[in-house]
């Protein structure tokens, strides 16, 4: 990556003035310093973050149309969630946490965790795998997300991600905004439609902070087709479990 600006490195002085035949002697040139790159600007560690937020936020697979699941309300610990249409069964949240990589979260009790290649934890819907709880936790210089930009900016940087992709056939985000987590954590969170030629019209719910230097990444992927929109009561659910995502 090249650097940003340059250091400025001293320049030889001026010619010497000739009297008659007799030269003066020129006086030792000056050794320009080196130009120290071990430390990059600002500006550089800012892009090393940008592209990796970019490659994180779209490491999580996303949902593909599927039937859904109904649901009320839910509180903040092992929720249970139901009251809602006749008929649709109850959900449960429960509290998942991670101490060795610090963050916690609300997760359907239903939705059991798999392995996934570049995702820290996911959890999938039984049978619908494409709808699911997806975190990724990866090293950063920042020392706090709003050195990196506004939560607008994030949403804007992500759809630009999102659009670069032959799969994608538009994307739009619906809202943005900011919380403050434990111990006044500043955490980003966006919701954006995105739908593809990988499974349609889609409900991406996103959180995001950093700790300890870390770079926390949340999303909630659901279905949002046209045929079966997203209810009221699921969405719901998904904001609770937006909202409980926080470090330990």
């Amino acid at each position: 990556m090249p650097l940003v600006g340059s250091v400025g490195c001293p320049c030889p002085g001026p010619p010497l003035k000739l009297a008659g035949r007799a030269h003066r002697r020129p006086p030792p040139r000056t050794i320009a310093p080196k130009c120290d790159i071990s430390s990059p600007p600002p500006l550089l560690t800012r892009r090393a973050v940008s592209a990796a937020t970019l490659l994180l936020l779209t490491a999580i697979p996303f949902p593909a149309p599927s039937p859904q699941l109904s649901v009320a309300s839910a509180s903040e610990t092992e929720a249970e969630v139901g009251g809602g249409e006749a008929g649709t069964p109850v959900l449960e949240l429960e509290r998942y946490t991670d101490k060795d990589q610090g963050f916690t979260l609300l997760k359907p009790a239903s939705w059991p965790k798999v392995e996934k290649a570049g995702a820290t934890a996911l959890f999938q819907q039984e049978g619908k795998g494409k709808n699911n709880i997806g975190v990724v936790v990866n090293p950063v210089r920042l020392s706090s997300l709003t050195d990196f930009g506004t939560p607008q900016f994030v949403a804007d940087r992500l759809l630009q991600a999102e659009k670069k992709k032959e799969s994608t056939k538009s994307a739009e985000v619906i809202s943005t905004g900011e919380r403050s987590g434990h111990d006044g954590l500043t955490v980003y969170e966006i919701e954006y439609s995105l739908d593809s030629t990988r499974g349609g019209m889609k409900r991406i719910f996103t959180a995001a902070f950093v700790a300890s230097r870390k770079l926390y990444l949340l999303n909630v992927a659901y279905s949002d087709t046209e045929e079966k929109p997203l209810d009221k009561q699921t969405r719901l659910v998904l904001e609770e479990v937006l909202h409980s995502f926080d470090t330990v």
